[in-house]
């Protein structure tokens, strides 16, 4: 492998754990669980995307996994946390300090 191609995956393993350090920071600090899912599934899933690509710049014969991979985290990804704030919301859980609820109005209470 040159020089190159290990320069660009040593910056995408620094970018990919930078962000997914973010989203595990995020984890810990928001309060409530919708801005909790927000950061870790905005950040934490370009976190891993960017990892991936390192992987698959330090071993060329793995494109075609890593993109299968990355099409199939970024399609998953937000499918997962919207579904998750759903029920979330569905059995009870209210946002801390909501600004607007559009849901309020359309979800009805048993």
């Amino acid at each position: 492998m040159s020089n190159i191609a290990q320069g660009l995956a040593i910056l995408f393993i620094i970018g990919g754990t930078f962000f997914s350090v973010v989203g595990v920071v995020g984890l810990v600090r928001f309060p409530d669980i919708f801005t909790r899912l927000h950061a870790t599934g905005k950040v934490g899933i370009f976190g891993v995307v960017l990892l991936l690509i390192a992987v698959a710049i330090s071993t060329p014969l793995g494109w075609g996994k890593a993109l299968i991979l990355i099409l199939l985290l970024v399609i998953s990804g937000p499918v997962t946390a919207s579904a998750l704030a759903s029920a979330a919301y569905r059995i009870g859980i209210r946002p801390v300090s909501a600004v607007q609820d559009d849901l309020q109005q359309t979800i009805k209470k048993p």
